[in-house]
């Protein structure tokens, strides 16, 4: 089955657009003129698309006012949304970001642009969604788990180790997405030195994963692991992870970059940070995070 886009536009030109951009996907485009048929569209397909490409400026309800009331909704609320607009102000970029719009698009933008956001945002709602549909399986740990000492090497085995971390929280759903943001961080950019630039580049190519498993076979990779450990008291749940890389500049990574909004990755610490845990700190050079939720 071919993943639903929900596109809203009030200017139908843009619509063309994107309906020519998306051609040759495979994507299933549906179309609405403003947020109060967007909303009204939603509804009709049961709040099952995969995927909302969302207009700021618009009458009736502009983009503002309907992601407002999809992150109210609790059957919408997890649904990717890129909101798009004209206007490239820090200021309402801002906005759109707080409001939940993490991918963003100013026009005009060019088709490798528009397809690289609208994969990865599928891709992280689609993650979202499998590591959700997963929890559960270690509920019975909660409260048995007082240390607990992890260490793993690849991407997929980053994943598994995120569930059974999030399973030992009181509100796992909570934690799931940024614990593997973080633990998925550690290998890819910490073990094996995958750049951000060096990033964007292989999204944009499709080539991430194949990478990723290239380099997790050089030799000088190898031997090396991420190692996790997890320690609850009376006062606190932390998670300390840390791993073999030469660190990173972590402070410009806190927080969800205006600058870098358009961009089609380098949300997930920021997204770890704003959502998922009450604190969160780097040590060193930034190859050991200490993350935490208050009990």
């Amino acid at each position: 089955m071919h993943e639903q886009i929900l596109a809203i536009d009030d200017d139908e030109r843009n619509l063309r657009l994107i309906r020519a951009y998306l051609a040759d996907t495979g994507y299933e485009l549906i179309t609405a003129a403003d947020g109060a048929e967007g909303w009204s569209t939603l509804e009709r397909h049961l709040f099952k698309v995969d995927l909302i490409l969302l207009d700021r400026m618009m009458p009736k309800m502009d983009g503002i006012a309907f992601l407002q009331q999809l992150k109210e909704h609790p059957r919408a609320k997890e649904i990717p949304v890129i909101m798009q607009t004209a206007a490239a102000e820090s200021g309402q970029i801002r906005e759109g970001i707080d409001a939940g719009a993490y991918y963003y698009l100013t026009k005009p933008y060019e088709e490798e642009v528009l397809i690289s956001i609208i994969k990865a945002a599928l891709e992280f709602g689609k993650e979202s969604h499998k590591l959700m549909t997963e929890l559960g399986k270690n509920e019975s740990l909660r409260h048995m788990a007082r240390q607990l000492t992890l260490s793993f090497a690849t991407v997929e085995e980053a994943e598994q180790a995120s569930i059974l971390l999030a399973d030992l929280f009181p509100f796992p759903p909570k934690v799931v997405t940024g614990l593997a943001e973080l633990l998925v961080n550690a290998v890819e950019h910490g073990n094996l030195g995958i750049t951000y630039d060096e990033k964007t580049d292989l999204n944009l190519r499709g080539e991430w994963m194949n990478e990723v498993q290239r380099r997790q076979k050089l030799p000088e990779n190898q031997n090396k692991r991420v190692q996790v450990e997890f320690t609850r008291t009376d006062d606190a749940i932390t998670v300390a992870i840390t791993d073999q890389g030469p660190g990173f500049n972590w402070r410009e990574y806190l927080q969800i970059s205006v600058e870098r909004a358009t961009d089609n990755h380098g949300r997930g610490i920021a997204m770890a940070n704003l959502l998922s845990f009450d604190d969160l700190t780097y040590e060193g050079d930034g190859n050991r995070v200490i993350c935490k939720v208050l009990v």
